[in-house]
């Protein structure tokens, strides 16, 4: 008997497809789609629960379910055909569920995390009260499909049975679940800004509203711009001393921030409070729920520190929302059928994912991640399980090994291209019961990370037969980290982001309307989200951005410090310093005005052979190729190197210029941004346009030194600008300066001593 039950187990193993295998090996069952459904009707089973307990007896309920599910279980012992990498992740994944009771595990053949979830998820997938929530309708994981190419199938299934894996049931941690005591005092910024019912009145008058504006100095951050399009704007000024307990933090934040936190504090200030100054000024607009632009984020001084701190305004949001959702759960449990009001309960958004963080490379997403395990652990001796965790320190780690030896890069660059620098990845992170499952489905996530070459690519454009971005629909929180990298990498993926922000979704994805919160209904869910933009730099595509897009009822802060010393300082060269102002009608005409000025006033002064050895820095590509088409048209004696100029291409370039072979050189800013040759050989500069980045200028200018042959005398530096460009012009030569030159309407002559 016993080896006609394995023949047969084993033809019947046979049959199964190879996506039919993974997911009985996941979830000790074959998914339900393939369900052999018998014609015999099963009588239905009524069972009382006690009103009690949340949950019924976990001994009974496994003693009714192993005579169910037993032959699966003996069908999953036999699929031994599992591949070396699985096994390992099995293996270390058991040795992650070994803090979970042995009870828990006995009845799972597979030995992952996943069955844990799906053990303790079993009672509450059953419970009416709980809100399914759709899987990602591209049927993969999201991250396991190659770079560039779409996952969404037809062969595709969407797992509803499964998504009490996800369900809010289990998605607390130990000891807290159901306990939403923390949430009940009306302080609690976060109930103050969710409950907070706007009229229609209110909306209607938005798009007719002047901003109101009101400025006020803080000791660390410094100048602030308090605005607002609604009505009523709240300033408020930073307390000199902090208290936790003030903050409203969730109870395992409370202790872990100062843990995870330490390493920033030191001496008097590491007993006095958790936050660093500058920390403790961003959390209190923050947690304020108010829209946030701070220009002054660098991955050499300061980007580690306010990672840390918008990663405690992400964890103590969602844990908030979540116990929200748990309590009232709770209730309705407790009340009897058909008593109390449906609007009592409205706690959820149209989909499940509420923070979004957008990160230029991996390394970010893995020190993002990384984070929000270290304030979810706090000081609890046990430590918390990470699903996929190989998987994702695999994919997203760094091998130090990789990186050529013996480069020498200023210390931004070391700081900014470290680790693992792919722009394209997406990953959804759920918060699970003393786990976090990483690589989770986006519609059954809490947290999505991404970038936003990899959010374009699953948005898709206008035509294009899979697209999806129902999952943006109720981003309550959204964080743009970095936002100046994003200028050298692709500005209008961020734009086509934004433009499909909080949009009503196309399809339901199995939500439960009647605990919608009634603001999302009404597609006022932009409203309502908070956005946090980080970046290096004051810009104006950036501040586009933050002035168009965000809405939020709380209001907008922006820090707006004006640079008094400007980088033109740093140059080390005495080098005269010629700026030429040219003059536009509007903004949009500024690009023709510029290209005209150069050719017919700028050009002619270089064409002699006398000013040879001449470097064109231009920051945008679309002058770059405007020019190189018009200098092959001139047929003028040129050479050029950008970001996608081959390696061979760029030292024959290199070494044409350096002979002077090719008179003029044309070289693009984001070529120097990614990286950061030395160019020799230069003797005449010309900036066709002001560097995005300020230290770009004295970067440039000092490179004129690579080659000191006592030709000083014949260096020369011309620089075009417009009253449009004033940012830009402030953080080279300095407020005081700029205002100067664009009051005059005159050429500026400056000389450079060479101080620094």
């Amino acid at each position: 008997m016993g080896k006609r039950r394995s023949r047969s187990q084993s033809q019947l193993l046979n049959t199964l497809t190879k996506k039919q295998k993974k997911h009985l090996r996941d979830f000790g069952e074959e998914h339900p789609f393939y369900d052999r459904v018998s014609r015999k009707e099963a009588k239905p089973q009524i069972c009382q629960l006690s009103e009690s307990s949340d949950s019924s007896d976990s001994e009974s309920e496994s003693e009714s379910e192993s005579e169910q599910v037993s032959g699966y279980h003996k069908l999953l012992a036999t699929l031994k055909n599992v591949s070396e990498e699985e096994e390992e992740d099995e293996e270390e994944e058991k040795e992650e569920d070994s803090i979970v009771d042995d009870a828990e595990m006995n009845d799972e053949g597979g030995g992952s995390d996943v069955s844990v979830e799906e053990e303790m998820a079993a009672e509450s997938a059953e419970s009416p009260d709980n809100v399914p929530l759709s899987a990602d309708p591209e049927g993969k994981e999201d991250g396991e499909g190659p770079p560039g190419t779409s996952q969404a199938s037809p062969e595709e299934f969407t797992d509803a049975k499964h998504e009490s894996l996800f369900s809010l049931e289990t998605n607390f941690l130990e000891g807290e679940s159901g306990d939403n005591s923390s949430l009940k005092a009306s302080q609690d910024p976060f109930l103050q800004h969710v409950n907070k019912e706007l009229k229609e009145k209110e909306i209607q008058a938005v798009a007719t509203n002047p901003k109101t504006t009101h400025e006020l100095k803080w000791p660390i951050l410094g100048q602030l711009v308090f605005s607002s399009k609604f009505q009523k704007l709240e300033t408020f000024k930073p307390p000199k001393d902090i208290d936790l307990k003030s903050l409203h933090l969730q109870k395992p934040l409370e202790s872990a921030w100062t843990k995870t936190n330490s390493h920033f504090l030191s001496g008097p200030q590491k007993s006095s409070s958790p936050f660093t100054p500058l920390q403790k000024e961003l959390f209190l607009i923050m947690n304020s729920y108010r829209d946030l632009f701070y220009p002054e984020s660098t991955a050499l001084k300061n980007g580690e520190e306010i990672r840390h701190v918008y990663c405690l305004h992400v964890i103590n949001h969602v844990l908030k929302a979540n116990a929200q959702v748990l309590g009232n759960n709770s209730r309705r449990r407790s009340q009897k059928f058909g008593v109390g009001d449906d609007d009592d309960f409205r706690d959820q958004g149209l989909t499940r994912p509420k923070v979004l963080i957008v990160v230029p490379f991996r390394e970010a997403a893995l020190r993002v991640v990384q984070l929000f395990i270290s304030l979810l652990e706090g000081d609890s001796k046990k430590k918390i399980i990470v699903s996929n965790k190989k998987r994702f320190q695999g994919e997203y780690g760094s091998d130090p090994e990789e990186r050529p030896p013996n480069l020498k890069r200023p210390e931004d660059y070391e700081a900014v291209f470290v680790g693992n620098i792919d722009d394209h990845f997406r990953i959804g992170v759920a918060i699970l019961q003393r786990s976090i499952r990483l690589y989770a489905p986006f519609y059954s996530s809490d947290i999505l990370i991404a970038s936003p070459l990899g959010l374009r690519t699953i948005i898709g454009g206008e035509g294009e037969k899979k697209r999806d971005f129902d999952f943006l629909s109720s981003i309550e929180l959204l964080i743009i980290d970095q936002a100046d990298i994003y200028l050298m990498q692709n500005w209008e993926h961020v734009l086509h982001l934004m433009n499909h922000m909080n949009l009503l979704p196309l399809d339901s994805h199995g939500v439960d309307f009647s605990r919608v919160r009634m603001w999302s209904l009404n597609n006022w869910s932009k409203y309502y989200r908070q956005t946090l933009l980080f970046g290096a730099l004051q810009d104006a595509q950036i501040n586009s951005v933050f002035n168009k897009y965000c809405v939020n009822m709380q209001g907008q802060v922006a820090v707006r410090n004006v640079p008094m010393t400007g980088s033109i300082s740093h140059v080390l060269v005495q080098l005269p310093h010629v700026f030429q102002r040219m003059e536009a009608e509007n903004l949009a005409s500024v690009i023709d005005a510029r290209f005209n000025f150069f050719v017919n006033k700028i050009l002619p002064q270089y064409r002699d052979a006398v000013m040879s050895h001449t470097l064109i820095y231009i920051p945008s590509y679309f002058d770059f190729v405007r020019l190189r088409n018009y200098f092959k048209k001139e047929e003028l004696n040129f050479t050029h190197i950008c970001e996608y100029t081959q390696k061979s291409g760029i030292s024959r370039a290199r070494h044409f210029f350096l002979q002077g072979e090719k008179q003029f050189l044309l070289f693009t800013e984001r070529f120097h941004f990614y990286k950061r040759y030395t160019i020799k050989g230069i003797r005449n500069l010309i900036f066709y346009e002001l560097p995005t980045y300020p230290h770009f200028y004295s970067e440039i200018c000092n490179m004129l030194r690579a080659t000191n042959r006592g030709e000083e005398a014949t260096w020369t530096c011309t620089v075009l600008y417009s009253k449009y460009d004033a940012q830009r012009l402030a953080a080279v030569v300095g407020v005081e300066r700029a205002a100067q030159m664009l009051r005059s309407k005159k050429n500026v002559h400056l000389f450079i001593t060479g101080e620094k």
